[in-house]
């Protein structure tokens, strides 16, 4: 059986689950419009008596705010990890050591259909939302290069987001209990990955940081490229090459983490 073939089931069979859970994702993807309630309401505020912040109106921070709850449902992963440690701690990942399947695949597929489901979803909410707040949206205009750099950057950003909660997922071989990893992964990933302010707000040495950083790259990249908060190709495709590489990073560091986790479990006898 080709890879295509094997892994085109796999990603067949968690479409199939995906559907299942479709009213999970649409009731979160609704209460998510609570959130972007309030995150006009505060930079509405926040704006009140100021033209711009950062050299971007209110309009354009607004804007930025709907890709990245858009993105979240896209590209985020929500409980990988979470579901990767129960695999293990359960036994369940014993039957992936006696098949011909690659673990990782088979983890990227099933998170490739539920993000495909949950990403058609999110704009149901959206589109019946929307004649309350598409005035207060301003995209940059149409440029080739900005809608191909920003998918690049949504692939990478999948990615990136997947292997990274497979890394804290693989904890498990070693730990009990993953779920304080994850909590300070969420909350750095949080406040460092645009989704509570864009991060081109932060003073210009920390922000220069932060975009050496995996966590810009998770959400606001692909966000500041399609809103226009990254205003050139050049700005684009050096944010892509740093991106591509923390992909790569993360992918080296779950092959690792996977290799050892195998050594141990087998020494325990699991």
């Amino acid at each position: 059986m080709s890879l295509i073939r094997k892994y085109g089931h796999v990603f067949a069979v968690g479409l199939q689950s995906a559907l299942v859970y479709r009213w999970n994702f649409f009731i979160r993807g609704s209460f998510s419009l609570v959130h972007l309630c309030l995150i006009f309401i505060l930079w509405g505020a926040a704006f009140s008596g100021v033209d711009q912040m950062g050299g971007f109106d209110v309009r354009q921070t607004l804007t930025y705010f709907i890709v990245v709850l858009a993105l979240q449902f896209i590209v985020g992963a929500f409980n990988e990890d979470y579901q990767i440690g129960e695999e293990i701690r359960n036994g369940l990942i014993n039957q992936f050591l006696l098949k011909p399947v690659n673990y990782f695949g088979y983890r990227l597929s099933l998170f490739a259909s539920a993000r495909l489901v949950s990403g058609l979803l999110v704009f149901v909410p959206l589109l019946v939302a929307s004649p309350w707040f598409r005035d207060q949206l301003a995209f940059p205009a149409f440029e080739p290069w900005r809608l191909s750099a920003g998918l690049a950057a949504m692939v990478l950003a999948a990615a990136l987001q997947f292997t990274i909660a497979f890394c804290f997922g693989l904890l498990a071989f070693w730990f009990l209990e993953i779920q304080g990893f994850v909590i300070l992964s969420y909350a750095i990933e949080t406040c460092l990955g645009g989704s509570l302010f864009p991060l081109d707000l932060l003073p210009r040495g920390v922000f220069v940081v932060a975009q050496y950083l995996p966590f810009p790259y998770q959400m606001y990249f692909p966000a500041a490229i399609l809103t226009g908060r990254i205003a050139t190709p050049e700005e684009a495709l050096r944010g892509l090459a740093i991106q591509a590489v923390w992909v790569v990073v993360a992918m080296v560091g779950a092959r690792l983490l996977w290799a050892g986790g195998l050594r141990k479990h087998t020494a325990v006898g699991g």
